[in-house]
């Protein structure tokens, strides 16, 4: 996910699988805060002084939970680790990171501050990698969706598929954040992922040279009888002024259908998302938000321009389909605007706020769940499909199965029966 951010205040709401940031609520109580945190934490330097740390132990009594063990469990280390002098800074740090993983919430992360640094690159536009969103799936990391026309796709990673080693190191135990800055580096590099699809015994090694992560997000083409293809690929910060171009030509051609392709899109940005829905949705919500107090926040198709109102389509959904592709493919679902086709998607319906706090370390952390417009939760369930079909490509018999050529593509070729009926 690329976005540019100097401050958690001014971040915009979106919904990358792994780089979500959110509008922070309670802007001046946060900067309230944070005055408070430099007095208490930092030298005239600006530098966490540990001593600081230690001194807020008086200030962690409280009649309902003690904290006496974790200043106990404090002391001991300091005094009886083999090796000394302990790094104090490292087990504050340390303890934060084990706060939040004992939510035992894949999508909720602590990040001492040059992990935070690391993991904002690819929110302020510096993203080198692979070109592939990864999730957590039954408590494994799993290839989401590799990019179309990305090193990883190239190198023929495939979504679904386990991943249990990078460069040789096993991953058991690594948070998805870990896996992914593991995962990313510097064009040109190599990278070597271990994976299987069907268990150990077809782990399979598969090395990718890494590069810049630029490719268009959204294609058309013109099919038989006046039908038109539609394919988005990503809801990043050019996936918009694509779309719109799209739907611009698009309309020159008077379909009288629309094959619209979301089939391993891992998502993007919310508002892109709910602008592409509402081409369909004339009125009412889009998606909804809710959050652990029962309140909701809905998005609705107000904002916007309802060119595709009226035209017959048909989506295409699948595993690799995640995030904004769900809201989008659930919201023309449950206004009877598109026949779903294909498989469920991934189910990641889950909203975390980012939050850049004043050290440099940052918290990522789970507020809100989203909910299609009849209330289905998408979260760990994904859509599913008004039918479903088992298997999307085909070799073409006598083919190698090295390019798109060599397949059918049983997707389109059940959507256009659809269409043409």
């Amino acid at each position: 996910m690329k976005k540019n951010t100097q401050h958690t205040s001014h971040s915009a709401r979106n919904i990358a699988l792994f780089f979500v940031a959110a509008l922070l609520f309670g802007s001046g109580v946060m900067v309230g805060m944070a005055r408070d945190l430099n007095e208490d934490l930092y030298d005239e330097e600006g530098n966490v002084e540990i001593s600081r740390v230690v001194d807020l132990r008086g200030k962690t009594r409280s009649e309902e939970i003690s904290f006496d063990q974790y200043w106990d469990i404090w002391d001991k280390i300091k005094a009886r680790h083999v090796s000394q002098p302990v790094d104090e800074v490292s087990l504050f740090y340390g303890s934060l990171e084990g706060l939040v993983s004992g939510l035992d919430d894949p999508y909720s992360i602590y990040f001492p501050p040059q992990k935070a640094k690391e993991f904002t690159r690819d929110l302020s536009g510096e993203f080198e990698g692979i070109g592939a969103e990864i999730g957590l799936r039954d408590e494994q990391i799993t290839v989401i969706a590799p990019l179309p026309g990305s090193p990883a796709e190239q190198a023929g990673l495939k979504p679904g598929s386990k991943i249990f080693a990078i460069d040789g190191e096993d991953i058991a135990g690594l948070s998805l954040e870990e896996v992914v800055l593991k995962i990313r580096g510097k064009r040109g590099t190599e990278v070597t992922i271990t994976v299987t699809s069907n268990g150990f015994d077809t782990l399979e090694d598969i090395v990718i040279v890494r590069d810049t992560i630029n490719v268009p997000t959204v294609l058309w083409e013109k099919k038989e009888n006046g039908i038109v293809y539609l394919r988005v690929s990503y809801l990043n910060e050019s996936t918009w002024m694509e779309f719109d171009k799209a739907v611009k030509e698009i309309l020159l051609e008077s379909p009288q259908g629309l094959v619209f392709d979301l089939r391993s899109n891992p998502g993007g940005y919310l508002d892109t998302s709910v602008r592409i829905a509402a081409e369909w949705v004339e009125e009412g919500a889009i998606v909804l938000e809710r959050f652990n107090d029962g309140s909701e926040e809905t998005y609705t198709a107000e904002q916007g321009r309802h060119r595709f109102v009226g035209i017959p389509t048909v989506t295409l959904i699948d595993q690799g389909a995640a995030s904004g592709s769900e809201i989008i493919a659930g919201a023309l679902q449950d206004h009877n605007l598109a026949t779903v086709i294909g498989q469920t998607t991934f189910g990641k319906g889950s909203v975390q706020e980012f939050e850049i706090l004043p050290d440099g370390s940052a918290l990522k952390l789970t507020v809100a769940k989203w909910f299609t417009p009849h209330g289905r939760q998408i979260d760990e369930k994904g859509v599913e499909p008004d039918e479903i079909i088992e298997e999307m490509f085909i070799q073409i018999e006598g083919t190698e199965g090295l390019s798109e050529d060599d397949y059918i593509d049983k997707g389109v070729e059940r959507a256009l029966e659809i269409l043409l009926k």
